[in-house]
């Protein structure tokens, strides 16, 4: 499984980003998503995942700003972000895993398999 992460970039603090996940892999409606991100030195940080039955999980923080959503027809999942604030600067990574519990969505130990990370940067 490959993923392939993109759509970050300088935003200025109340501007908005959409980060897309598209994965090489020929049965992605089973797969569990997720976005991670890190901030610099801090440690990574689950942000939103959504199962294949298209549950959702948020963090705090995020929540009523983010929004996660899948495209199983194109093998790609987004992350819409609204309302960004200079904290939301990180490195965010997307992964994916089969047989994901619902309590389990939040942990990246959950998840096999990574992209390289999209650079989201919000300035004051």
């Amino acid at each position: 499984v490959q993923l392939q992460a993109c759509g970050g970039g300088l935003v200025q603090a109340g501007g908005s980003l959409r980060l897309s996940c598209t994965a090489s892999v020929g049965n992605f409606r089973q797969y569990v998503m997720g976005w991670f991100r890190q901030a610099p030195g801090k440690e990574r940080e689950f942000v939103a995942a959504i199962s294949w039955t298209r549950d959702t999980r948020y963090i705090d923080s995020v929540k009523g700003r983010f929004t996660i959503s899948r495209d199983n027809a194109k093998n790609t999942m987004h992350l819409q972000m609204n309302s960004l604030k200079p904290e939301d600067t990180a490195v965010y990574y997307c992964a994916a895993g089969l047989g994901i519990i619902y309590s389990s969505m939040v942990r990246s130990g959950s998840y096999g398999y990574w992209g390289q990370g999209t650079l989201v940067t919000v300035s004051s």
